[in-house]
């Protein structure tokens, strides 16, 4: 049954932006590690979703289909509308990659956490404190 655009627009207001099922489990994860952060600090390029002012560190949590992963899930396009939906990852993609670069140019480290990338726990928190601790 094919939804009428009422229902995929209510449907689409309910999409987080901030506070996203991942990103409250990486935050999770990181308090329970004993780290302290900040959140969503808008002066920074692209407003990272978990800030280290101290280590001048940044996390980013992805959807894997709103940035275009190239997993199972954020490589899948949908079939109506394809070229707007084409557009718009695009366009999320570039606007990180400048994000990126601008926190990298006024010294700050990044690290992009995806959404498929949080079920394996064990490797996810020897990322997180090897970014964090280490140079990485």
């Amino acid at each position: 049954m094919k939804e009428t655009p009422e229902e995929r627009s209510r449907v689409m207001r309910q999409v987080k932006s901030q506070d996203t099922s991942p990103e409250l489990r990486v935050r999770k994860l990181l308090h329970g590690l004993g780290y302290r952060y900040r959140l969503h600090r808008r002066g920074l390029p692209g407003t990272p979703d978990i800030v280290f002012p101290g280590r001048r560190k940044v996390i980013f949590v992805h959807g894997c289909f709103w940035h275009g992963h190239g997993c199972k899930r954020g490589a899948r396009t949908p079939k109506t509308n394809r070229a707007y939906w084409e557009g718009k990852i695009g366009r999320n993609r570039d606007r990180h990659e400048r994000s990126c670069a601008a926190l990298a140019e006024a010294g700050w480290r990044v690290l992009t956490v995806w959404e498929c990338e949080i079920r394996d726990t064990e490797t996810l928190t020897a990322r997180l404190t090897a970014f964090l601790d280490g140079s990485a």
